[in-house]
């Protein structure tokens, strides 16, 4: 012992030397990587602010501008903001919180990065001066200063956890001395009694044990799981959520990396009118989600090809530059026979899985020609895949249950690839999906994926419980992971959202003016109260519940016959599908008794519109309608309900919307209903007609903050933030001793 106590002791001054030489360098640092990203932070909010300020310095409205930086300084970090014009010398125009230091005459020189902290009352400023540019032209400086006293409070922090930190492993280091060197005296001893007795001193080499590496191993894999710690923070701290937001997550945690979207459906269908080709956008909400984000990413979307005119747009290698008129990705397109399409397509997905995942009391159908037929298509998707894949490694995001084989043969032939698929549609209980014959492969091969997200909490836990069930995997329901065939797949929530705010292009036409073309164009009265839904025509939207909520709200509140009309937009689907060509049928037969039963000689009150129609037309509907009602009976997340709300910026409207969305979740403050309860929703209906504006503005309010925040662009940067956790995590894994799959 007391030879150990000569070793401990200097070593413990040593580490205690050491953590006195290192805690300055640490601060230093610190500061540094603060004062970086407060730089960074600067030209975010210059860039943000600029459009406004802009129309504020035209205006000339100084008391405007003062009162526009107060509002930014809000934010607890920011301490104030100033602006200097350039065309006449004038007093900085800013806040009362501005340093008095601080003036028009001497703000150039904090451009030098080591100019740009002073000291203030509370602590230490950051001075950021940022240029104000109209046309490429130079108009004038925005002084953004802020506030570095949390800096010295978790400096503080960090000094005092270096601190514990030497501690903690000065005792560790000594205990491990310690043991070894009481294990060494011991085994010494042993061997020279061994000796004694004329025995070898070496044992077989079958007895030797050597553990001290296990602990270390251990260690370090624990500090591995708290990487993707490291990620979330800046979900939960990103100011907004946006394209260059997104490029920036893709510059600095994926620079260089491939990236990869795989679907059926494709972004854009090049379609033959006689001597032209139209381009279409298809209705779906897979498509409304994920082309925003691809604009911003600029990588590229493998889908097949089901325009009539697409063969003839592509080049030879398949490939199309998307979107037309101003390309900004590169679409594959993938060829599918009739008899493919028709087994793959219409047959497994949509026959089978799609009725079997939504419980919509549909019967799904499974034959085994189809299943054939949808093996055949996901390998060559997988193809596809490997064909533009430029590096090993890739991300590819694969989406929903058209690809379900796809994650495990793309991780055959690409094994350091990060797969993050993306399932579309609600996920069963256990016992719902054993009516599918292939349920193990189907599992299997999601499996493949590095990431496997859904809607809700709800679709993951039923996933897991799935798994748990049907194959011979170890699940963690803490960490909500599974390990199955040497990998790991993480299990996540990712509630799909909007492109926030709506492209320009979608609410270019005022409310006003919607309104009014849509009464005209239906031959409605100015004030006619008008209701609308956007669907396809699949009998899982709750489109003849809906009606039958329509007809007893005119029998029980007579008073709107004559002065409510819905107008249902529906985009034809699969109608090569025995069901879905008779649920067309009976929309129309439904509507066509409900029209003969209340229609008087100037008024209908269902306009079946069932055809399709472009973003803007639709956008159109949504910004003349007083309420909208999605009244799907199971459905993922349903992005109309979002749309609708997204188009409303006068924040009047009522969202009426099924409890059995994954939206319901979100929006608590829309009517939520049962579709299924005729009579509540027909209450819902005459509750929505009748709401004050007060009240529309303030539930539309809430729900608009929500969808601003949670946009499609925060949802993409989740997935691709957890990506690359998991990308250095896994190549931190591959240098831990003692790995273990």
């Amino acid at each position: 012992m007391r030879l150990s106590l000569r070793f401990v002791i200097p070593l413990a001054m040593v580490l205690a030397a050491i953590a006195y030489a290192v805690i300055p360098l640490v601060d230093k640092l610190t500061l540094q990587w603060f004062v970086r990203d407060l730089d960074i932070r600067s030209a975010f909010v210059a860039n943000t602010v600029q459009d406004p300020l802009l129309e504020l310095i035209r205006a000339g409205t100084r008391n405007k501008m003062v009162a526009f930086f107060s509002r930014i300084t809000q934010d607890e970090r920011l301490y104030a903001i100033g602006y200097c014009g350039d065309s006449a010398p004038q007093p900085i125009i800013a806040t009362k919180t501005l340093p008095p230091g601080l003036s028009c005459k001497n703000i150039e020189a904090f451009r030098d990065p080591a100019a740009r902290v002073l000291d203030g009352a509370r602590g230490p400023l950051h001075v950021s001066v940022q240029d104000v540019e109209q046309e490429g032209t130079r108009i004038g400086r925005l002084v953004l200063v802020h506030d570095m006293s949390f800096i010295q409070r978790r400096s503080e922090e960090t000094k005092k956890y270096v601190f514990y930190f030497f501690v903690g492993l000065g005792a560790i280091v000594s205990l491990i001395t310690v043991i070894i060197a009481q294990l060494s005296w011991r085994g010494w001893m042993q061997g020279f009694r061994a000796l004694l007795r004329g025995e070898g001193l070496l044992r077989p080499a079958e007895k030797i044990n050597v553990p001290e590496l296990r602990p270390l191993a251990r260690d370090l894999r624990s500090l591995i799981r708290d990487i993707e710690s490291e990620y979330r923070p800046r979900d939960e701290a990103q100011l907004t959520w946006t394209p260059d937001a997104l490029r920036s997550i893709l510059r600095q945690d994926l620079r260089g990396d491939d990236i990869l979207v795989v679907s059926n459906r494709e972004p854009y269908l090049h379609v033959r009118r006689d001597e032209s080709i139209d381009v279409q956008r298809p209705a779906s909400g897979l498509v409304t989600a994920l082309e925003p984000i691809m604009r911003a990413c600029s990588g590229t979307w493998i889908a097949h090809g089901s325009g009539s005119a697409d063969a003839e747009v592509v080049d030879r290698n398949d490939r199309v530059a998307v979107p037309p008129g101003s390309p900004a990705y590169a679409l594959r397109r993938v060829w599918l026979t009739k008899e493919e399409e028709a087994g793959y397509y219409y047959g497994f997905a949509n026959e089978g899985l799609w009725p079997l995942c939504h419980i919509a009391h549909v019967r799904p159908t499974f034959r085994t020609g189809d299943w054939n037929q949808y093996i055949e298509v996901n390998r060559r998707f997988a193809r596809a895949v490997f064909e533009e894949a430029k590096t090993d490694d890739p991300i590819v995001l694969v989406q929903d249950y058209h690809l379900a084989l796809l994650p495990k043969m793309i991780r055959e032939k690409l094994p350091d690839a990060t797969i993050v698929t993306f399932w579309h549609i609600p996920w069963p209980n256990p016992e719902a999906f054993a009516i599918c014959p292939w349920r193990a492969e189907l599992l299997d091969g999601l499996l493949g994926s590095s990431i496997l997200g859904f809607h809700t909490q709800f679709h993951c836990n039923n996933f897991v419980d799935t798994v748990d069930r049907v194959l011979e995997a170890r699940v963690d329901r803490e960490s909500f992971t599974i390990s199955y065939g040497k990998k790991l797949t993480a299990v996540k929530r990712y509630p799909i959202s909007i492109e926030s705010p709506p492209a320009e292009s979608l609410i270019r036409k005022t409310v006003a003016d919607c309104r009014a073309d849509v009464r005209r164009r239906h031959n409605l009265h100015p004030d006619h109260v008008l209701g609308v839904g956007v669907d396809r025509m699949d009998y899982t939207k709750g489109i003849l519940e809906r009606f039958l909520a329509i007809e007893r709200l005119l029998e029980l509140q007579s008073q709107w016959i004559g002065k409510f009309s819905f107008v249902q937009i529906g985009a034809p689907t699969r109608s090569s599908i025995e069901q879905y060509h008779e649920f067309e049928v009976h929309v129309r037969a439904l509507a066509a008794r409900i029209n003969d039963r209340f229609a008087r000689s100037d008024y209908t009150p269902i306009i079946l519109k069932i055809e399709h129609h472009e973003p803007e037309q639709v956008y159109e509907y949504y910004r003349a309608a007083d309420v909208c009602i999605v009244s799907s009976l199971h459905d993922g997340m349903n992005l109309v309900a979002k749309e609708f709300v997204s188009a409303r910026d006068d924040e009047h409207g009522v969202l009426i919307l099924s409890q059995f969305t994954g939206a319901a979740r979100e929006l608590p403050e829309a009517l939520i209903v049962n579709p299924y309860d005729i009579d509540q929703c027909a209450a819902a209906l005459h509750v929505a007609l009748t709401m004050t504006k007060n009240e529309q503005r303030d539930r539309m309010r809430t729900m608009r903050a929500l969808i601003r925040e949670f946009n499609v662009y925060r949802w993409a940067g989740r997935m691709l933030l957890d990506a690359a956790s998991m990308r250095k995590r896994g190549r931190l894994l591959e240098k831990t001793p003692g790995r273990q799959s």
